[in-house]
């Protein structure tokens, strides 16, 4: 039998070209460079958070370290002095975080106290002596139900203390034994599973007749090259779109499921940080004040974000007169200011603000217009992933299938096919920043 040999796609004239009959073609790794200011988030997906998936439903794992949060609040007051050496009657902690480490309202009991640790409680050392995880029914008498779970914990005073209020707030710091005792207790927290989907984007090139691919048109002469390049853009616009807005489902109604891949956007607005500004006052002050939250070293961050932000909040951000960030902040702060417009790495303008806490890259987003005109996402690109689906030997990253169309066709059809998906952990280091 014959042999299939696979021709070079170009570089020397034996190459050969794209009309090549049904060769699929991979663009993967060049189609985020067309335009990249048209597509900014897909460019730095492309470019530096690309991990390619075997499997269309996505699953991975979320980890919080618990150590940098060990705080807790207490619930029952401590009503009278208790002197170096006396113990508490029994207290009811809770605490602002569930066993994955989300960050949750006041509701949770605390997995991590463990007898003998030392805890510091409104300025004073205790010692826990006994401790005990109480489930729902059994909170009545101190907060009305609002509280599902807490800890019932006895406290040795290391050093004399006063009366304490219910709501104070705890720090575990450290642990205390004695020589030749025992192993302690241990605790852990557990991992938070997620999921994500990869999408399957298909930009039809329509059929072109033989006698249309053989005519020379005016303007461009070939015009389905003309028009193959515009698809191509479409394509990745597509993606782009499906990147910031997308809502992860997966639809098993039809004759085959459809899949949906997360947007950065709602995922955000749904399980991330939101910040509020106004034109009219917001200034470097009430960034420092959103950033002091959004930073939070123990939420996982990183000290950089890039802020996809939309021409208003950008043309805000610099002007100098009435109304601009830049003179509500001069006015009333300049010593702090730190705003630089510089060169990004793939062909954004790039206005970098520095804050103490850290620094926000914002870049121009023209997907935000219209309603989405007054906001910007900022996002921790340590924690989003572009999922190409890749496995066994085939890429369903971007490729261009050529000649789809029927074989006793007089005429020519393309498709551009790409099946990947957005996998966003750790949300509460993302954070959609909206103005009014």
């Amino acid at each position: 039998m014959a042999n299939v040999w696979s021709r070079s796609t170009g570089g020397d004239p034996g190459g050969v070209s794209i009309d090549n009959s049904r060769r699929i073609y991979n663009f993967g790794e060049r189609v985020a460079e067309l335009a990249p200011q048209q597509s900014p988030f897909f460019v730095y997906l492309s470019k530096v958070a690309k991990s390619a998936t075997d499997d269309p439903v996505f699953k991975f794992l979320e980890q919080r370290h618990q150590w940098q949060r060990r705080d807790f609040i207490l619930k029952t007051a401590i009503g009278s002095s208790i002197a170096a050496g006396s113990d508490s009657a029994e207290l009811k902690m809770v605490c602002k975080y569930d066993k994955y480490g989300v960050e949750t309202a006041a509701t949770a009991a605390p997995q991590f106290f463990v007898v003998n640790q030392v805890v510091r409680l409104a300025g004073k050392a205790f010692k826990v002596k006994s401790i005990e995880n109480v489930g729902n029914g059994e909170n009545a008498t101190y907060a009305a139900g609002t509280v599902a779970t807490y800890s019932s914990v006895k406290l040795t005073a290391l050093e004399a203390s006063g009366a304490i209020a219910a709501d104070k707030t705890g720090q575990v710091i450290g642990s205390a034994w004695g020589e030749a005792t025992t192993d302690p207790e241990g605790w852990k927290d557990d991992m938070y599973t997620r999921e994500g989907y990869c999408q399957i984007f298909k930009t039809a090139i329509q059929l072109f007749s033989g006698t249309s691919l053989a005519t020379r048109y005016r303007g461009r002469p070939d015009e389905y090259r003309r028009v193959w390049s515009d698809k191509l853009m479409e394509h990745k616009m597509d993606i782009e779109h499906a990147m910031l807005y997308g809502v992860g489902a997966s639809d098993e109604s039809g004759s085959g499921p459809v899949r949906y891949s997360h947007g950065i956007v709602p995922y955000t607005v749904a399980n991330g940080k939101n910040y509020a500004f106004t034109y009219a006052s917001s200034t470097y002050d009430d960034f420092i004040d959103s950033m002091k939250d959004f930073f939070a070293p123990e939420t996982g961050n990183s000290g950089d974000k890039l802020v996809l932000a939309s021409r208003t909040v950008l043309a805000w951000l610099q002007k100098l007169g009435s109304n601009g960030f830049l003179n509500n902040t001069v006015g009333s702060s300049s010593y702090k200011l730190d705003v630089q417009n510089i060169q990004g790495a793939f062909g954004h303008q790039v206005t970098k603000v520095n804050t103490i806490f850290g620094n926000l890259h914002f870049v121009a987003e023209p997907l935000f217009r219209n309603q989405d005109e007054n906001i910007a996402i900022a996002i921790d690109m340590a924690n989003v992933k572009y999922r190409p689906l890749a496995g066994n030997g085939l890429s369903r990253d971007t490729h261009i299938v050529t000649n789809v169309q029927d074989n006793n066709m007089d005429g020519r059809k393309d498709i551009i096919l790409t099946e990947a998906g957005l996998e966003i952990s750790l949300p509460e280091t993302h954070a959609l920043m909206q103005w009014s």
